[in-house]
């Protein structure tokens, strides 16, 4: 059940009754037409922008419209009054019956209420953390794995078909770094100075792959030439640092559908097949591209090289491709491997990247709208960095990882939960501060405890009550719940039937921290009502001597416990039944 979706129904049928008198064209275009809550709830309850988005193409001024309109609004049993504001904006007021009837519909829908269809089945990749297999993962890796899995699962529950992947850069000179490091990790297993030189990896993490290097080939690989050991140690590495990133994401309750190998892509042809196809539209071409203003790109040379010319597709300069020696740029294998994407029959791609890669947006834009003829979009959402505090001082680098704070410091000083919560709390393209502290305190600064304080104390009242009344979902949306009608109680039913509006709007803008945001204010009027309670005999869940008011004011806690599960389980943060 979704209100504003109801709403808006019955504004269409009655602008067609209008279109019916001859007020409106009847071809008019309806699509604007908008039913959203009004800026200041004090103005109603609803308020549709209809008037004011068809004055213009039907000729007509506005409040002439918006006058007509709300006398048709008003013959509607669900509307208590249709009211005119300003210009033409009309505001809603809904009967308690419209609201009373939505506890009702919670409880019989479940886990299902705000569930969408608003995806169609469309089949989306969101690839997100594609960290470098290179050691354990740090706090900005850690955001980003956070905004991508709450990401699948907010579109997963608003009807699209969602394919988690990871993209492993296995196929660049990093790990060849990273077999060099673990090689000085080997020789140190067998009691010899590690030589960890200027350019290696020197965390700690490595003297176990050391370990494992020397039970697997013993002494073989000593004091060897490079080219002996070079292909062995850094397949060995990869795959023990994979698994180290696997389970650092099984510790978030993250799980990847796919994981893709960009060296899978090398001596395969189909870098070579994704250029061609690039080839065969023009825009695979060899040059000299212009000296850069200010930094100079790494992938920049004062010699003709292959270049895409991704300019074509709004990108503000060509990209190379191949470098002048024959060898392929880092952006070769990524067009390839969005290729393989576009290939597998993906209506929509979606990248979480770090910050950093910001130079890289428009150049995969071009290159994905190049390759798909612009038939499927690609969004990237860049993610900021995550500032550590602790005891009012930056925290302070972990030993393990030898240059950063990885993922696994961080869950296990606050647990999975928390650090999901918390990496939502601001839209992925803010920096976010996150201090240890706070993050673990219990007052109402705290969002994290703020949202688990308002499950538990539904889950508490449940417990209470579950010896007086019958608490199942289905006795209680059978209650009549015509006295759940004070304001405060209005207030929170109007609060629970926000949730489908927020998951469509939240997963069209991609934007799961939304739904983090709508639970602290779901909580606080949860809360609100619970402390009028105390006031308030009448608004106490629990009426003692009376089984049917007690049975209808659990109606309400049980809805609203319903709806903190299904945006904690979007957001991958399981509900708490008793704070600690």
């Amino acid at each position: 059940m979704n209100l504003f979706h109801d709403l808006h129904q019955v504004v269409v049928s009655a602008l067609a009754g209008l279109q019916g008198d001859g007020l409106l064209p009847a071809t008019l275009d309806l699509s604007a037409v908008t039913v959203e809550p009004p800026r200041d709830p004090a103005h109603g309850d609803m308020a549709t922008n209809a008037a004011m988005v068809l004055a213009r193409p039907a000729g007509r001024n506005p409040r002439e419209i918006a006058v007509a309109l709300a006398a048709r609004l008003d013959e509607d049993a669900r509307i208590l009054s249709a009211e005119v504001a300003g210009p033409g904006f009309i505001n809603l007021r809904l009967a308690p019956s419209v609201w009373q009837a939505l506890v009702a519909a919670i409880l019989k829908q479940g886990a299902d209420f705000g569930r969408s269809r608003l995806g169609g089945g469309r089949r989306v990749n969101v690839e997100f953390v594609s960290a470098n297999p290179t050691g354990p993962m740090h706090v900005g890796h850690t955001r980003g794995a956070v905004v991508g899995d709450a990401l699948a699962r907010l579109l997963a529950f608003a009807g699209w078909e969602v394919t988690r992947e990871y993209y492993i850069n296995d196929g660049g000179a990093q790990v060849d770094v990273l077999a060099r490091s673990a090689y000085e990790r080997y020789r140190e297993a067998h009691g010899l100075s590690p030589e960890i030189a200027d350019g290696l990896y020197p965390g700690d993490y490595l003297i176990e792959v050391g370990e494992a290097l020397k039970a697997e080939f013993g002494d073989r690989y000593l004091d060897r030439p490079e080219g002996e050991w070079l292909p062995t140690f850094r397949e060995f590495a990869t795959a023990r640092m994979m698994a180290m990133i696997r389970a650092d994401l099984a510790l978030l309750g993250v799980q990847m559908d796919v994981y893709a190998s960009e060296k899978a892509l090398y001596g395969t042809g189909r870098i070579e097949a994704a250029l061609a196809r690039l080839r065969e539209q023009g825009l695979i071409y060899e040059g000299v591209l212009e000296p850069p203003k200010g930094k100079t790109p790494e992938d920049w040379e004062p010699r003709q090289q292959t270049l895409f010319r991704s300019t074509a597709h709004g990108d503000d300069v060509d990209r190379p491709v191949m470098k002048s020696d024959g060898s392929w740029t880092y952006f070769a294998p990524d067009i390839a491997y969005h290729w393989d994407k576009i290939e597998r029959g993906f209506d929509e791609l979606i990248d979480v990247f770090g910050a950093d890669h910001g130079g890289y947006v428009k150049r995969m834009k071009a290159a994905v709208a190049a390759l798909s003829d612009g038939r499927v979009p690609l969004e990237i959402k860049l993610v900021q960095l995550v500032k550590l505090f602790k005891d009012g001082e930056p925290f302070k680098m972990s030993k393990r990882a030898g240059t950063f704070v990885t993922l696994r410091d961080v869950v296990e000083m606050v647990g999975p939960d928390v650090t999901r919560f918390v990496m939502l709390t601001r839209k992925n393209d803010a920096a976010l501060d996150f201090d240890f502290d706070k993050v673990l305190e219990q007052s109402r600064d705290n969002p994290v405890w703020y949202v688990q304080y308002a499950h538990a104390r539904a889950a508490s009242v449940m417990r209470r009550a579950a010896g007086l009344v019958a608490t199942d979902d289905a006795s209680l949306a059978a209650a009549d719940l015509s006295t759940l009608d004070d304001p405060a109680e209005l207030a929170l039913i109007r609060r629970l039937a926000q949730w489908p509006r927020i998951v469509e709007t939240a997963a069209a803008a991609h934007e799961p921290h939304r739904v983090a945001i709508y639970l602290g204010e779901l909580a606080a009027e949860f809360h609100g009502l619970w402390n009028r309670g105390n006031d308030e005999p009448s608004l106490r869940f629990l009426q003692e001597g009376d089984s049917a008011a007690t049975q209808v004011k659990i109606a309400l806690v049980r809805a609203t416990a319903v709806v903190i599960c299904a945006g904690l389980g979007i957001l991958g943060v399981a509900p708490v039944q008793e704070m600690r």
